[in-house]
């Protein structure tokens, strides 16, 4: 508990992130039968632990309002992030392993493999508000021969970077804050090593500088986007409108604000593009396409959509355009 403190009065940190938490929980992690002895209750539950994680945690927010903690924990402990009033560990954010995981295992298919792993790419929804979770695409990724995410995709290099950019554009619209460690941001091609700095050479190239300028946008949509944020924690900021196409590896779904106003989000995660994709919208009205991870400055091919009118309420369809390899958002205008 000191320690976090000193870091935080002395440093100025914005947050704390804690490392392999589920090490710490549980009495019996990493060791084989009657290798430990039970708690107090004959439980596996590491008591003392708990108690020390809700220490540190409630002690940081109290003397420092606003401040950031965040738990790697990779097991499904109930609680991570709910009050220590209500019993639990006070985090403010707990890492989805499960996320990271799923949604890099399905993009490592071939894309004519992905058919059969859609589940993977959808699963994260059922889970997704019983905590208050970040999404990470973190050092741990990039780091001990597992190689930067663009090389961890199938296809030649126009696939791959394309991919990475759905990716985003996914993650992005996705339930849950972002986490994207540094050199992801702009594409870069070697696995990161502390003896070395980032490839910021790299940006002189099209390719990364384009997916450099896509990230700086999605933060600028996201931060003025209530819809994708407001209702974070809460099914009713999630609408599938499309979650079984495995066939043609496209989801879509949409994110609500608390005023109602919906954003729609369509990941084309297939080579393949779609000219007239049957989409329906939650809402009637004029549907402007407001970002798209194809366009030509993002290094893609300029794949893009013209303003969507949706009048009759009782047909709140219509045909879409979805590049290949793309994630592609509507808003109301």
């Amino acid at each position: 508990v000191a320690s976090a403190l000193y870091w935080l009065e002395e440093f100025h940190i914005d947050g704390l992130r804690v490392d392999a938490v589920a090490s710490m929980l549980y009495l019996d992690y990493s060791r084989e039968e009657g290798q430990c002895l039970p708690n107090i209750h004959g439980g596996r539950e590491n008591l003392e632990a708990v108690a020390l994680l809700q220490e540190a945690t409630s002690t940081s927010y109290r003397t420092h309002p606003g401040v950031m903690m965040i738990a790697e924990e990779s097991t499904a402990w109930s609680g991570v992030t709910r009050s220590t009033d209500s019993g639990g560990l006070g985090f403010g954010f707990k890492w989805n392993m499960g996320w990271m995981h799923d949604v890099l295992q399905y993009l490592q298919y071939d894309p004519i493999h992905r058919v059969h792993h859609h589940n993977e790419i959808t699963f994260s929804i059922l889970y997704a508000w019983s905590e208050n979770f970040m999404l990470p695409l973190s050092h741990d990724e990039v780091v001990h021969g597992k190689g930067q995410l663009v090389n961890k995709f199938p296809g030649g290099r126009w696939q791959k970077l394309a991919t990475l950019r759905a990716l985003y554009g996914f993650m992005w619209a996705h339930p849950g804050k972002k986490l994207l460690f540094m050199g992801s941001e702009f594409a870069q091609n070697d696995e990161w090593s502390e003896s070395a700095g980032l490839q910021w050479y790299l940006m002189q190239y099209g390719e990364h500088s384009g997916v450099a300028e896509m990230v700086s946008q999605l933060n600028d949509i996201y931060r003025n986007t209530p819809s994708l944020w407001q209702k974070d924690t809460s099914s009713e900021g999630f609408t599938w409108l499309v979650n079984n196409d495995a066939g043609a590896n496209v989801l879509a779904f949409a994110r609500w604000d608390d005023n109602g106003e919906p954003l729609v989000s369509i990941t084309n995660f297939s080579p393949m593009p779609h000219e007239r994709y049957q989409l329906s919208f939650p809402m009637i009205g004029t549907w402007s396409e407001v970002f798209n991870t194809d366009s030509i400055q993002f290094g893609g091919s300029g794949f893009t959509n013209s303003a969507i009118n949706i009048t009759d309420g009782g047909h709140v369809s219509a045909s879409v355009r979805i590049p290949p390899l793309a994630t592609v958002w509507f808003k109301r205008s």
